[in-house]
């Protein structure tokens, strides 16, 4: 039984201006996300230059924030809104939707793709595989902050958070994610699309593999306390949102290789 390392969640204090380690996982996601875009666009086929990178990154990352703050309040908490509305723009204290800072993503994608007149799915098959390296910071981030951990286990390798209601060894489901969707779907998506792929072909197998191992890893996370199972006793919101994706994603493979065999 392993025992979660009590990290202040304030990794630098100056006064009253305090950086949370949340925020700076972000930041690291969102600088690595640049990086990397800045080596796709050297490809010949990538929907942009290297000196408009920074500019897509700037659309993005309003994406990534006030969707996933805006998707967390109305997937997840809808109830803590209404009590304090200015508890949606505490973003450092954690609460942030995956699936709303997608939404937030798609909606970039398209405004920057039509500010440089590029197709949706150009743009999109060119984002899809940095979106992982951001994913698996704020799993750290939240992995620091003792929270979204899993279920109660047995395992060796189960760990006691401090911030859990009891002491018992649970799942670090962060860390799952971290290595599924950071690191797994990274490497998967940054070798598929190191060649030109059929548009949406890209997009598609994102969808799935970050449908595929989120809908897995909800089977050993605990589920959000104010939403509980929505059904059988084991079907979380994750679930609910995930399983969407897994059938677009699939759906867009199928069209795109359909595409190019005509």
């Amino acid at each position: 039984m392993l025992q979660h390392p009590q990290i202040d969640p304030v990794a630098i204090a100056i006064g009253p201006l305090k950086i949370h380690w949340y925020g700076l996982t972000y930041l690291v996601g969102f600088v690595a996300g640049w990086w990397l875009g800045k080596i796709r666009t050297r490809k010949p086929w990538s929907p942009i230059n290297e000196e408009q990178m920074g500019d897509l990154l700037f659309y993005l990352a309003l994406g990534v924030i006030l969707g996933g703050r805006v998707g967390y309040v109305l997937f997840y908490n809808f109830d803590a809104f209404l009590a304090d509305p200015l508890w949606l723009l505490r973003v450092w204290e954690g609460g942030m939707s995956f699936h709303g800072g997608l939404l937030g993503v798609i909606f970039a994608m398209w405004w920057y793709g039509r500010k440089v007149e590029c197709g949706f799915w150009r743009m999109a098959d060119f984002v899809a595989p940095l979106v992982p390296v951001g994913l698996g910071a704020g799993r750290i981030g939240n992995f620091i902050n003792g929270e979204l951990w899993g279920k109660p286990t047995d395992v060796a390798w189960g760990m006691v958070f401090r911030t859990a209601p009891d002491s018992l060894a649970r799942h670090p489901s962060q860390l799952y994610q971290f290595a599924l969707e950071g690191v797994a779907l990274f490497v998967i998506l940054w070798w598929f699309s190191s060649r030109q792929r059929p548009r949406m072909a890209v997009s598609g197998l994102f969808l799935i593999g970050y449908g595929v191992f989120r809908f897995m890893v909800e089977f050993v996370r605990q589920p959000d306390p104010q939403l509980g199972y929505l059904a059988f006793d084991w079907l979380t919101m994750g679930q609910v949102l995930s399983f969407p994706m897994i059938v677009v994603g699939a759906a867009l493979m199928f069209i795109a290789y359909r595409k190019q065999a005509e």
